[in-house]
């Protein structure tokens, strides 16, 4: 009996020193998919790379539409102060010696400044306004504010504007320029004065 156990034993002890000595079985080591990860770069460095083009492009264009917009501003500030220095001259008011209408030599300098603004800007008509100061007859102040206007148009028309652009208008003593008594009043009174009027013509 004691032979029989002793083999048992020894059997187990055989059979567990035989599993120990089994070799674990290791699955493969899995190998880095070295091109796989470059794909993936290179595909991320061309959609960065796209992207910053994009935003070049975009920012470009931005730039563009500024310069443009500050071009456009600064031709309409150009174009305004040259409008308001034609405006100027256009509406510059001539005066008279007491109880005439001769042009006077000042007056006659700023008639050739407005021949000029009208030979550049043949679209323009404009109203010539004549005024007298207060002494004398309302009616003789009228007819003397006429004959100042008449004559502005004239020397005009003598230097080549139609005389179809000239309208002319007599006010006499009804709107002074400067109110009270004395020749400092008086002179600023004495007067033609020039305003732009809607051209018919071309619906302006």
């Amino acid at each position: 009996m004691r032979k029989h156990v002793s083999f048992l034993s020894a059997s187990m002890i055989l059979a567990v020193m035989a599993c120990a000595k089994r070799p674990t079985l290791l699955g493969p080591t899995p190998v880095p998919r070295i091109g796989n990860t470059d794909s993936l770069n290179r595909a991320r460095a061309d959609s960065i790379a796209r992207a910053d083009s994009i935003r070049q492009a975009e920012l470009a264009r931005q730039k563009a539409v500024e310069d443009s917009l500050n071009a456009l501003r600064a031709q309409e500030q150009r174009d305004a102060a040259q409008n308001a220095d034609v405006m100027a001259v256009l509406t510059s008011t001539i005066y008279f010696d007491f109880d005439q209408s001769l042009l006077t030599d000042a007056a006659q300098t700023l008639l050739n400044a407005k021949i000029t603004v009208l030979r550049a800007h043949p679209s323009i008509r404009v109203r010539i306004t004549g005024h007298t100061d207060q002494r004398g007859s309302a009616e003789y102040n009228l007819a003397l504010g006429l004959r100042r206007a008449a004559e502005a148009k004239a020397f005009l028309v003598a230097n080549g504007i139609d005389a179809s652009r000239l309208e002319i208008l007599s006010m006499g003593e009804e709107q002074p320029a400067a109110q009270g008594t004395g020749e400092a009043v008086w002179s600023k009174n004495r007067r033609d004065e020039f305003s732009p009027i809607a051209n018919v013509d071309s619906g302006r």
